[in-house]
């Protein structure tokens, strides 16, 4: 099945969602005794340990997230010490809380069931403290596993068309989904947090980027089999989902000669038995784009924001100017960071609700994304406890920076409702539903804009997240019951489909 053959997505979408009765009549159970393994190891490889002091840039967090995107003004490559910082505050281990019988290990982004399954791997050539070539990031040991030795840049500029944002990149990152570490506990539903958790993971990756002066940008178009290949994943088991091309020379990567040979390193198990959901692998293999020449059309069909004048009463999105933002740096918002278990039935501010939505939705540098601006999914709100504003659902019109008031009403149990009957979203002051008009995007992306809309929601998400710490505000992405949600928000929502919720408020 073909990019083009958009059936597969829809199949796949309506086949995973969550419903009342869905979850229900489930069997599924956890088996404690197979949890997966948390970090991939290569055993045979030797770890070239990262520095692990973090840098304070003193760039505010809430200016890093509002960034939309550092032009290319001339030669910006990350030595070891940025390199290790990005991929600290991205996906490290920033902490760790024993119990008895083990230890949880937290990350630097927010991820479903803290199960972790997105790997990251660094292409580059010759960086001041780090050799060219193509490197697995071990968690575990806070350290890079060499791969493959020599610059391997050309293969990942071959296999998306020619993006001139990864011809001229030092260091491209290379993120990928391994199914069975999410799929233990979500079964087939997995595939959708691969876009969820790459999203929050890339929203720090950006922020981060920013705050060291290096240009990056989000590249979604590229050959699926030349990725793969270069990092030589097992596919029925993982596979490449998304690039970030980190920094910039005016230079163009040396060019590859000869086969790039199969790697067959051997691996740590994940666990003692795997079991296989084929629905996830179907949707990504017919999402996959199989030719370099097909890349450069992809991108010209960019999705186009279609949204109606607001009928409602409107409330303007106006946050505070810029010197009475609060300044903690990035860095410090990403250490304190977590997912809040607990809300408090406590009113947040006005303004703090425009400082969220402003600064995660500037936009946001994507090949996908054109303009810069450019939204694939909407935002709707289910407001309990806004000062300043009505309780009631509303949409967000970006554009305009407005708050549509769609119904007036206290509606907290029904959003508890909807985020799964969990308490979360009923206690947050603000609960966000991301929902996307999957007919528009995946005419124009074909099965790929599945990935392309989860992944933009787990961007604007991790924004959320961010700005929200930054507030000294908790934050938490939850799940949902998908035709339920479309219903409520309707007949405005009508013919979109729900993609992702955060909720919002004081922590507890």
């Amino acid at each position: 099945m073909t990019n083009q053959e958009i059936e597969a997505a829809w199949k796949y979408h309506n086949s995973t969602k969550h419903s009342y009765a869905s979850i229900r009549t489930n069997p599924h159970e956890l088996d404690w005794e197979n949890k997966p393994l948390l970090f991939k190891i290569y055993p045979t490889l030797e770890v070239m340990r990262l520095p692990r002091d973090v840098c304070q840039t003193g760039v505010s967090a809430l200016s890093a997230i509002s960034n939309t995107g550092l032009g290319a003004r001339g030669k910006a490559v990350p030595d070891l010490d940025s390199l290790a910082q990005l991929l600290f505050l991205s996906a490290g281990i920033t902490r760790s809380k024993k119990y008895p019988g083990g230890e949880t290990f937290y990350r630097a982004a927010a991820c479903t069931g803290a199960l972790y399954e997105i790997e990251t791997y660094v292409v580059c050539g010759d960086l001041p403290g780090l050799a060219a070539g193509v490197y697995h990031f071990g968690v575990a040991e806070f350290g890079l596993r060499a791969l493959r030795v020599g610059d391997y840049r050309q293969i990942l500029a071959e296999a998306t068309g020619n993006e001139p944002a990864i011809i001229h990149a030092p260091v491209t990152l290379i993120c990928t989904g391994t199914y069975w570490r999410n799929a233990w506990k979500y079964q087939a539903r997995t595939y959708r947090h691969f876009g969820w958790d790459n999203g929050t993971m890339l929203a720090n990756v950006l922020a981060v980027s920013t705050s060291l002066g290096l240009p990056a940008r989000v590249v979604m178009g590229f050959v699926d089999e030349k990725v793969n290949g270069l990092i030589d994943v097992d596919t029925k088991r993982e596979v490449a989902f998304s690039l970030v091309p980190v920094g910039y020379v005016s230079s163009t990567p040396p060019k590859v000669t000869g086969d790039i040979p199969p790697l067959d390193l051997p691996l740590v198990s994940l666990s003692k038995s795997e079991v296989d959901y084929p629905a996830m692998r179907e949707v990504h293999t017919a999402s996959q784009l199989l030719a370099p020449k097909k890349i450069a059309s992809w991108r010209r069909k960019h999705a186009k924001r279609k949204f109606a004048e607001p009928r409602g009463k409107v409330f303007p999105v106006n946050p505070p100017p810029e010197n009475q933002l609060p300044t903690d740096a990035i860095e410090q918002v990403i250490l304190r960071r977590g997912s809040t278990r607990r809300f408090a039935q406590a009113a947040i501010t006005q303004a703090q609700l425009s400082i969220i939505l402003d600064s995660a939705t500037r936009g946001i540098p994507a090949d996908f994304l054109d303009p810069v601006g450019t939204t694939v999914n909407h935002l709707y709100l289910v407001v309990n406890d806004v000062g300043g504003l009505p309780s009631g659902s509303y949409v967000y019109h970006r554009q305009t920076r407005a708050l549509e008031l769609l119904r007036n009403g206290q509606f907290r149990k029904l959003a508890g409702y909807l985020g799964l009957e969990q308490e979360m979203p009923a206690d947050a002051s603000v609960a966000v539903f991301f929902l996307a008009d999957l007919h528009t995007v995946l005419e124009r992306f074909g099965n790929r804009g599945y990935r392309v809309a989860q992944l933009e929601a787990g961007i604007l998400g991790g924004k959320m997240y961010l700005a929200a710490y930054a507030q000294r505000l908790g934050a938490t992405g939850l799940t949902f019951y998908d035709d339920d949600v479309v219903r409520f928000f309707s007949p405005h929502a009508e013919g979109k489909s729900a993609l992702f919720l955060v909720a919002l408020g004081k922590s507890a």
